[in-house]
């Protein structure tokens, strides 16, 4: 049986060591410095995703200036920035934050318990170097979990896989040893990672197949900011910063609001733009690059200096748009009669989605699961007290919405000690409001596959996920802390009915 050992009393507890954890660690010390807090993470480094994920050209499919903190300047030439470089610069900011030492490496969060007669959490961690079982307890538990599963990806069975000879690989676990000169390479998918794959790939590989079920709108930028570099050559830093920041932000906004109010002009004029980077006499433009979806009901895939086009015109990558009938000992059988040749197989399917981190959830030794559970405001739920969890957006970068659920977390714990209250919980009267999904109008697998484990969504503010990072910041940074549905009290009281104060949704987000 392993040892039990307490790791430490604290203000806040922050779990993960990625984008989100390490920026909310910063707001902490920049907005609340007097609080104590610890950042448990799993893995043996920081960094998230960006630390996980080792396949060739992993890289950011937004742009570093939006995807980056709102405190701290991107610097790098490259706005679309390689992996090694996201990792450097959530290293930096944690060093110069003074985070690193409050980070508790190696520690897999299993449990976290609220008592409301102590006011606290418990969490319980297993610590991997020795195998002790760790309890922390902190006042304020703070998730920054990303949104998948970091031990395993989706990977569908194949029919006959068992007879393939060669390699198969899930990106999320790619094997250091992999040599694919020379080879012939088949990745199946179609979303951001085969995209981010095959070209890369396609520089050592003999031949790389894309072989997708339906196409997803492609659409070609710049790995360099002509605007932000300019700028930062003759104004400081954090002034090119903040200005090249709005414009991003503004010009992802017009992007999706275009997609969604006019998804027949914005296809067509993707479509254009894809076409016009292919040869003129590419066979199958409209079976290989027309999704059967408007745009935005998935994400774009992100090409940056038209890489993936520039493979495809040089006859080292071809997609393939089919279905799989089976596996051959030397490769892929599809429907259409065409068989696929191939030393290895890239099974770039997807993530599991997966809510905080897969943490077993209790309130006062009662179990309960996000998915019981309504959004408030975005980031926290009815009825679980004292605790905020960050979930990007999926029309914009992911760090957007961690800035402001840290501003907002920031604002809430100082209204908890001016009030002398150490209990703040986002009371749902309404039990009979309807639960609706969490994002309603993205078809993206990994969210298709999860719906029932997630959260969900009323039909009114402020039980509602907005997608709409201007909404949300006014509501999470300006919009009063006591909106007569947060209850403050203190520890052991029970929380007395308040009368709702839900309103119509905001315009905004209509």
């Amino acid at each position: 049986m392993s040892a039990k050992q307490h790791g430490g009393e604290f203000d806040v507890l922050i779990v993960g060591a990625g984008l989100s954890g390490i920026a909310a660690a910063a707001h902490l010390t920049m907005q609340c410095p007097d609080k104590r807090f610890a950042v448990i993470e799993q893995r043996a480094d920081m960094g998230g995703t960006w630390d996980l994920f080792r396949y060739p050209g992993i890289r950011s499919d937004s742009d570093m200036h939006t995807l980056g903190y709102r405190f701290k300047p991107w610097t790098e030439a490259k706005a679309i920035a390689d992996g090694p470089a996201i990792h450097k610069y959530v290293h930096e900011t944690a060093d110069e934050y003074g985070i690193t030492p409050h980070i508790r490496f190696r520690h897999r969060v299993m449990g976290a318990d609220w008592s409301t007669e102590k006011a606290c959490w418990t969490v319980t961690a297993h610590r991997e170097e020795d195998g002790a079982e760790v309890k922390f307890t902190a006042n304020f538990l703070f998730m920054c979990t990303g949104y998948y599963d970091y031990d395993q990806g989706y990977r569908p069975e194949f029919p006959d896989e068992a007879n393939y000879t060669g390699r198969i690989i899930h990106p999320q676990h790619w094997p250091e040893d992999l040599n694919y000169a020379g080879k012939k390479v088949v990745v199946i998918g179609s979303g951001a990672t085969a995209v981010t794959i095959v070209p890369v790939m396609a520089q050592n590989a003999e031949k790389v197949y894309m072989l997708q079920r339906t196409p997803t709108y492609m659409v070609s930028r710049p790995a360099r900011d002509w605007f932000a570099n300019t700028l930062r050559a003759i104004m400081p830093d954090m002034w090119a910063y903040n200005i090249t920041r709005w414009r991003n932000i503004a010009m992802q906004r017009f992007t999706y609001n275009m997609a969604r109010n006019k998804p027949e002009k914005v296809s067509k004029r993707l479509l254009e733009m894809a076409r016009k980077m292919l040869p003129a006499d590419y066979p199958s433009f409209e079976k290989d690059f027309q999704p059967p979806y408007t745009p935005w009901e998935q994400r774009l895939c992100l090409v940056p200096d038209a890489d993936m086009f520039d493979a495809i015109s040089a006859g080292k990558a071809e997609i393939v748009t089919d279905h799989i009938e089976r596996f051959t000992p030397t490769g892929i059988k599809l429907k259409s009669g065409r068989e696929l040749e191939a030393d290895i197989v890239v099974s770039a399917t997807g993530l599991n989605l997966v809510m905080m981190g897969k943490t077993n959830l209790s309130i006062d030794g009662r179990a309960t699961k996000p998915s019981e559970h309504v959004s408030y405001k975005g980031m926290m739920f009815n009825d679980i007290p004292n605790m905020a969890s960050v979930f990007g957006y999926v029309n914009a970068s992911w760090t957007l919405k961690t800035d402001i659920v840290a501003d907002y977390v920031c604002r809430l714990l100082k209204t908890m000690d001016a009030k002398g209250t150490p209990i703040a919980n986002p009371h749902l009267e309404d039990a009979d409001m309807p639960r609706l999904p969490w994002v309603d109008d993205f078809s993206a697998g990994y969210f298709a596959r999860s719906f029932d484990k997630l959260p969900k969504n009323g039909d009114r503010h402020p039980w509602r996920v907005l997608q709409d990072y201007k909404a949300e910041k006014k509501i999470l940074t300006e919009d009063p802390i006591e909106d007569g549905v947060m209850q403050f009290t203190k520890a052991g009281e029970i929380a007395k009915p308040v009368a709702s104060a839900s309103e119509p949704m905001l315009e905004a987000a209509e």
